[in-house]
């Protein structure tokens, strides 16, 4: 029997799955920033920026968009919190004991590149 998840719990899921989502991004954004300001410095030309905005956006941020799905938060959140981008001690107790099982699943898994 499966059991149900409380709603606390998936409020809880859905925020941290935000805030690890943001934080995610914002790191996978930094190398575009950096090509912006470049093409500002006259080093890169804006077709090739253009270049770097479209292999972003069909790689790190349709990636990004697809592993934090809402069918896919509990998974995601778990492994954010094993590799850290959620901190453990921001996690409310219950979702920890929610995710337990793949908080430990993903802290016995490769570093994601």
């Amino acid at each position: 029997m499966v059991k149900e998840v409380p709603k606390s719990v998936k409020r809880a899921l859905r925020e941290l799955g935000g805030i690890a989502y943001d934080e995610e991004l914002h790191r996978a954004l930094v190398p575009l920033a950096d090509a912006f300001d470049a093409w500002k410095a006259g080093k890169l030309s804006a077709g090739d920026l253009v270049d770097q905005i479209h292999t972003f956006h069909q790689g790190p941020a349709r990636e990004l968009f697809l592993r934090y799905d809402r069918h896919l938060l509990s998974s995601s959140v778990a492994q954010a919190i094993a590799t850290g981008i959620i901190k453990r001690d921001s996690v409310p107790a219950e979702v920890l004991d929610h995710l337990s099982g793949l908080i430990k699943f993903h802290s016995n898994m490769e570093p994601r590149s």
